[in-house]
Order: structure tokens, then sequence, then C-alpha cells
């Protein structure tokens, strides 16, 4: 018996329409970004190793933290409040539930799937992660890697993604524009969990990594998956 998902029965249905389902993870952006989920998760492994078992910042952590120490009178920590809220569990809901409604109705069944896989993984491998690495802020709390700061930045580059396939953009304005987005969204929700004194700078570098090794893995399977799933309909 052959199984079919909820991809394969969207991608049948444009099939029918005349319209096959379009890859998440363009062609001409595979290679590229295999790369850099290969390099995004070569620094995960060293920036762990590096601060395994720690519970004081390092000399990089504490440079940033005292440029971003700053951040106490209003409106600047209210932002940052607001901006971590968005990493919660109701925030982050949110804005899932957004964006796979906005998927839905652009008809990219593809990225929707992406978006609650891309998202759930990354946040998934920064809490398998935690434990292992064993460090520690604030008397104890698990830090490495940064799970809000990996979350945002797995939400920016699915919908950068979109927007690239959307707009058929080419190989190098394609990777830039995701870069630009996860830099952007890793940058803000990093800020903000440095500034709250929830996580260290470098915990922050490694939910960004994090998720750049993550995403462009899940997007390549995502398609395999879908691509199969259509073979066996035919």
């Amino acid at each position: 018996m052959v199984r079919v998902t909820g991809v394969d029965r969207l991608a049948a249905a444009d099939r029918e329409a005349g319209r096959p389902a379009p890859p998440v993870l363009a062609p001409t952006l595979r290679v590229w970004f295999g790369m850099i989920a290969a390099l995004a998760a070569s620094a995960v492994v060293v920036l762990g190793v590096l601060h395994a078992d720690d519970s004081r910042p390092g000399t990089v952590d504490a440079w940033i933290g005292a440029v971003v120490d700053g951040v106490r009178p209003p409106p600047w920590r209210q932002t940052a409040l607001v901006t971590d809220f968005l990493g919660e569990p109701a925030g982050a809901t949110t804005l899932v539930v957004a964006a796979v409604t906005g998927c839905l109705l652009l008809r990219r069944p593809r990225a929707a799937v992406l978006v609650v896989a891309g998202t759930g993984l990354t946040v998934g491998t920064t809490t398998l992660l935690k434990p292992l690495v064993g460090r520690t802020i604030n008397g104890g709390y698990l830090s490495y890697p940064s799970g809000h700061t990996a979350f945002l930045t797995a939400l920016a580059l699915v919908l950068a993604l979109l927007v690239t396939g959307r707009c058929g953009l080419g190989r190098t304005a394609g990777t830039l524009l995701v870069l630009a987005a996860a830099l952007v969204a890793g940058a803000a929700m990093g800020w903000a969990q440095v500034a709250l004194g929830a996580h260290y700078p470098t915990d922050a570098l490694g939910g960004w990594c994090t998720a750049l090794a993550v995403v462009p893995a899940t997007a390549w399977l995502v398609d395999r998956t879908a691509d199969a799933g259509r073979r066996d309909c035919r």
C-alpha cells in the first residue's frame, strides 16, 4: 500500500491543476547551502566543545556583553522583552501558525511543511544539545545553544527561501537574501537574549549556526520526500 502524506496530496492537487509543486530549496541553492550547513554544524560542535561544562562567559562573551550591557532603561529593555516573547511558546506558535497559513494561501505546501519541520527540528536540536554541552548561566540554567535564537533564525530562513523561490532569484541573489534574513533575525534575537541576561553571546551564535545547519538539511529532505511521493502516485 502506498502511503500518501499531506504534502503528496497537495502536490497531487497542483499537478491536476497543471502546477507542479515547486521545491523549497531551489536547485541553484542546494550546493551552496549544503556547504553552509556543513560549516554551521562544525561551528556548533566547536563552540560546544570550547564551552562544555562552563558556567562563565568567555573572553568574547565578556567583551560583547559589556557593549550590550547598556540596554537597561526603556524603551530598549521593553524591545528586548518583546523580541524574546517571539521565541516563547505562545509567540513562537503564533508565528508558526501565521507562516503556515500564508504558505498554504500561496499554494506552497512544501514551504508550509518546512515551517513546522524546520523550526521544530531546529529547536529540538538545541534542546538535545544543551545537556550534552552542559554550559550554564544564572545559577544552573542550561544555555548552549540558544533555542530562542535558533527558532527565529530558522523561521527567517524558511520564509526567505519561500521568497527566493516565488521571485525566481538566482544563486547569488537568493543566497544573499536568505543569509541576510537569517543574520537580521539571529542578531535581533541574540541581542535580546544577551541584553536580558538569558544567554551568553556565544550561545546565541551557537543557536544561529544550529538553524543554518538544520534548515537546509530539512528543506532537502522535504523536497526528496515530496518528489518520491509524487513518483509513487503516478
